[in-house]
């Protein structure tokens, strides 16, 4: 997958219409200092641009294999442009997501939007909570995160707690 290719087009999507982003996933990881092989362009936007970006990326040669009004999924048979997944926000998740993302330098010295690590957790969270499968990556990612300087550790246990998996969140402390 050309990274930086997808990169380009989907963040100039959002710098054109005006909308937010933050890099998740993989990518993200990375941002903060964690890399790692991944296959995919994660972003978590706001819903109101759901449909504007499905048709942009479909005009891209992607096809939808899944849509819902929190998540879409999407692939391009040109391996060069490989799969993106987009989550969709609302409300005031999507105002404290946005106001607290991070800048980082990326490829060619594009500025990225990253989520900060507590959110980044939180996701993760509610991945693990959505589909248990994703339990032990979901945690190693999440233990990394809460190593990081300034990380604050009572909200993301708050995170854990709020899906009721506080046990997961006791788990990773007794690791570090």
């Amino acid at each position: 997958m050309d990274f930086s290719r997808v990169l380009d087009a989907v963040i100039g999507f959002f710098d054109r219409e005006g909308t937010p982003y933050a890099l998740i996933g993989g990518l993200a990881m990375a941002a903060h200092g964690m890399p790692r092989t991944t296959l995919d362009v994660d972003v978590v936007v706001p819903a109101e641009v759901q449909t504007g970006l499905v048709g942009f990326l479909e005009g891209l040669g992607y096809e939808t294999l899944h849509l819902s009004s929190g998540y879409s999924n999407h692939h391009n048979p040109d391996p060069a442009m490989g799969h993106v997944d987009v989550v969709y926000v609302r409300g005031e998740t999507s105002r404290e997501l946005f106001a607290a993302r991070r800048w980082v330098a990326g490829h060619g010295g594009r500025r990225l939007a990253v989520l900060r690590p507590e959110h980044l957790a939180a996701m993760k969270v509610f991945a693990m909570k959505n589909d248990p499968s994703r339990t032990f990556r979901e945690l190693e990612d999440i233990r990394f995160l809460l190593t990081l300087d300034g990380v604050d550790r009572d909200e993301v246990k708050g995170y854990f707690e709020k899906h009721g998996l506080g046990h997961r969140h006791d788990e990773i402390l007794a690791t570090l």
